[in-house]
């Protein structure tokens, strides 16, 4: 394997061979869905097409979206699992879930094949991060039904690098393991990359006695947000990369060497397309829209044209680390639906947070949108590091928030140890309507 490739005639491919595999596959994938996977089967049927019909990347086109709320009626209509599966279900052998973060979890089973999928797809995001047979990975969360950072472990025995579990301790624990054991990555959100340091400085703790040299981030934005992935690098020493992928979809994008730079997709295993969400027209080239996905690999819980929610802008311009893929300008932007409206300013809570993180005083913050008279008001509260001082703090936060969105933010500094701590995904933006 060369260094920083996990596939390397793959990652390289010209774009012809690239459409090319992903016919293939497409074909391939349709071959094991016919007769089979009953969700499709009727999608399909709905628009006048077959599985056969299938054969070129302008046919997978005339397909339907698929959607979240289709795939957890489906659910609702023939629990526990839906029609999503393509097996029987004694052939399945992992059962996850997405966060429900936006609501009721969707329930996702993967068979012995389409979890080493999974695996083979985080090959592609550890490798690109540099990691080899000679790294120790650690992954310092208690697992549960959340698919997380899971995959992360079989993507370690991809590249044959030693994989250590941190679950079961605390944050001060999870530290010294570190040490012993001499791990150089890890794998976690963003936050808890943040809150491993906050707790280091607390109990005196000297990071440095820990060999680190990149983390790899997923599960939220902040390894795409500038000041967010400047503050885990300085804190840390380290390089951070982004990646991004969802449960009921996989892992379908990855943050190569060459940053600032976005985050490629995994095209030989995912066919991608960017439509405005509004008219759900194809954009253009470097014009923001929602991200729609095919996998290739996952027969056992497929998604054909699925509707991500998430916004990105595709640039396909020549990437210095010499891969071909595709890639995200400035990795996955935000959510459609994160989306507000403050005074006729479209906000993101990615672009709030970039702007909140350049005040170094500020240790954890929450971001509140109400609505005053009629008029949306943007408030944030900042909890600071200790012996910071709280006036400037304040005024910096506002001065940021003002020149880079043009609003005029409430803030408020609250008690140390107010804000709520997070390990997986964050939840810093409320809505209060």
């Amino acid at each position: 394997m060369e260094k920083n490739y996990f596939d390397p005639d793959k990652e390289r491919m010209p774009r012809s061979r690239i459409e090319a595999l992903q016919i293939r596959k497409l074909q391939e994938l349709c071959e094991k869905l016919e007769g089979r996977n009953r969700f499709y089967t009727e999608k399909l049927k709905g628009a006048g097409l077959s599985f056969g019909d299938l054969r070129t990347l302008d046919d997978l086109f005339k397909v339907p979206f698929t959607t979240k709320s289709e795939l957890m009626d489906a659910q609702d209509h023939s629990p526990p699992f839906g029609t999503n599966l393509t097996f029987p279900e004694t052939d399945y052998t992992r059962f996850h879930q997405t966060s429900g973060t936006t609501g009721t979890p969707l329930r996702v089973l993967d068979t012995k094949e389409s979890w080493q999928w999974w695996g083979h797809c985080w090959g592609f995001v550890l490798a690109a991060a540099g990691l080899t047979a000679e790294d120790r990975l650690f992954v310092p969360f208690s697992f549960g039904p959340f698919i997380g950072f899971w995959a992360a472990v079989e993507g370690s025995r991809e590249i044959s690098a030693l994989m250590i579990p941190g679950g079961g301790r605390d944050s001060l624990q999870r530290l010294q393991l570190m040490k012993e054991l001499g791990a150089t990555a890890m794998c976690c959100t963003p936050t808890y990359a943040l809150r491993l340091a906050e707790v280091a400085r607390e109990e005196g703790f000297d990071l440095t006695q820990i060999p680190l040299r990149a983390a790899v981030h997923a599960g939220e934005p902040g390894a795409n947000v500038p000041a967010t992935k400047s503050r885990i690098e300085e804190t840390w020493d380290i390089k951070c990369y982004d990646h991004a992928g969802a449960s009921e979809i996989g892992a379908h994008s990855f943050e190569c060497d060459a940053q600032p730079g976005g985050i490629h997709v995994n095209e030989s295993e995912f066919i991608i397309e960017v439509i405005d969400p509004e008219t759900t027209d194809s954009c253009s080239e470097g014009e923001e829209g929602e991200l729609v996905l095919t996998n290739l690999g996952r027969a056992g819980f497929p998604v054909i044209r699925y509707r991500t929610g998430d916004l990105v802008r595709l640039d396909r311009s020549p990437c210095p680390c010499g891969r071909t893929f595709a890639r995200f300008g400035g990795g996955v932007l935000g959510r459609a639906d994160d989306m507000v409206v403050i005074r006729g300013v479209n906000i993101y809570p990615s672009a709030v947070e970039n702007l909140v993180r350049r005040c170094k005083s500020v240790e954890e913050f929450r971001i509140r949108v109400s609505r005053v008279r009629e008029m949306g008001n943007l408030e944030i509260e900042i909890e600071l590091r200790p012996g910071a001082d709280q006036e400037a703090s304040m005024e910096k936060v506002r001065s940021e928030v003002v020149h880079g969105l043009g609003l005029r933010p409430e803030v408020t500094v609250v008690p140390e140890g107010v804000l709520p701590r997070f390990e997986l995904k964050a939840k810093r933006f409320i809505r209060m309507d």
